[in-house]
């Protein structure tokens, strides 16, 4: 599975206005309900912040992943965000989010978002990628920069 089979360009936000956790997750989810991806955004929005609180999905090196199964959804569906400034994520090693990636998935899904959650996490352990991602200037810069090294793995 290729990273960019799931976040398209389109769906890259160079820049989020929130500065917290919960207002970047309500921004994130107005994205895609402004996409008609999801339907109704309050019950996903609700589903995030209840996954939030069995443990903040913040993994550290300023990378959140938060993730939900949602019904009528076909395929799994991810929107990358940067935030310049950093969001306080209640991440594992308490750093800074600059990086949120959501990850969405069929309610019926099994094993595939998780391997989804886990290309993604490994593809931003890479901390070129990550300082190459906040100096980009673009979401079109943001994109090549995540396909490129997306390309790397097998």
């Amino acid at each position: 599975m290729k990273i960019s089979e799931i976040i398209t360009e389109d769906f890259v936000l160079s820049s989020v206005s929130a500065s917290d956790k919960k207002g970047v997750l309500a921004e994130l989810v107005e994205f895609l309900k402004k996409r008609d991806v999801v339907g109704d955004g309050d019950d996903l929005l609700t589903a995030l912040i209840e996954r939030e609180k069995l443990g903040s999905t913040g993994i550290g090196e300023n990378v959140a992943l938060p993730h939900a199964k949602v019904k009528n959804l076909d395929r799994i569906v991810a929107v990358f965000a940067r935030s310049v400034n950093g969001i306080d994520f209640e991440s594992l090693d308490q750093k800074p989010v600059h990086f949120i990636c959501l990850l969405l998935a069929p309610e019926s899904s099994t094993g595939l978002h998780l391997k989804a959650l886990a290309k993604i996490a490994r593809l931003f352990k890479i901390e070129s990628l990550r300082e190459a991602i906040l100096k980009a200037h673009d979401t079109t810069e943001i994109y090549s920069l995540i396909e490129e090294e997306d390309a790397k793995f097998i």
